[in-house]
């Protein structure tokens, strides 16, 4: 088990499936998670796994399976999706941010109106976690006037205003010029210091070996292999790991 995990289970899916008409995109999907463990989900494209993470907190809905996130069942209904999704923090490849509203509003926005708080309340934590990925100074500026990697940063930020106990990251480096690729997983290498429960969607194996506790590999909307970083990388055990790892480390060099 992970050493950085401490705690019970914080997710859970029992045998999820899930079907874009006829065309199944997760097939018998087994996966828990405990807190406080950062788990790394790679494949190729069209593998599921953005698919995966966007089912922890609803923006996909399954046609099988449980889903119980934080105690919480997904699979339920309605009012638990809201529930859910206060808990959970998700990072896009596209930063999403509102282009007319500056950072600080764009980082206020949410917890003043789900969680009530007030606007110095939410300037505050707004703030302090601009602080925490390194651009305070932008606060009064508008999206379109920082770089892309400042952008997913602020993007963190405001995820991390929710005071989320889960943050979800697909693809948040893929859209980024090369030289911006290391402030974005820097900030989040310091996320998963301070423990917390993260899974990310990525193609960036050097970040996979330095903070997962877990590293799985999908294809085919399957979980095909699962293991600690260290051993993932060392002997895959199947044939389609291998060839990804083959594919990613040699386009790694490459650059």
């Amino acid at each position: 088990m992970s050493t950085h995990a401490t705690g019970d289970t914080i997710i859970s899916m029992e045998g999820v499936n899930k079907w874009y008409g006829s065309f199944q995109v997760l097939t018998d999907i087994d996966l828990t998670v405990r807190a406080g463990e950062r788990i790394v989900i790679c494949g190729p494209s069209g593998s599921g796994k953005s698919t995966l993470i966007r089912c922890i907190n609803r923006l996909e809905q399954v046609q099988k399976g449980r889903i119980v996130v934080d105690g919480i069942e997904l699979t339920a209904g309605g009012k638990n999706v809201d529930a859910v999704r206060a808990e959970v923090g998700m990072v896009f490849q596209q930063f999403n941010l509102f282009p007319h509203l500056t950072i600080l509003q764009n980082c206020t926005l949410a917890p003043m109106r789900s969680r009530g708080m007030s606007k110095a309340q939410a300037e505050e934590v707004a703030m302090k976690y601009l602080t925490r990925v390194r651009i305070p100074e932008q606060a009064g500026k508008y999206p379109s006037q920082l770089s892309g990697g400042q952008q997913q940063r602020v993007a963190i930020a405001r995820a991390l205003c929710m005071s989320p106990k889960i943050m979800l990251f697909d693809e948040p480096t893929s859209a980024l010029d090369p030289e911006m690729v290391k402030e974005v997983l820097d900030t989040m290498i310091g996320l998963a210091e301070d423990g917390m429960t993260m899974l990310c969607v990525t193609h960036e194996m050097g970040f996979a070996r330095s903070v997962a506790d877990r590293v799985i590999f999908m294809a085919d909307g399957r979980i095909v292999e699962q293991a600690p970083p260290e051993e993932f990388f060392r002997q895959p055990k199947d044939e389609r790991t291998r060839q990804f790892l083959g594919q990613i480390l040699s386009s790694a060099h490459a650059h």
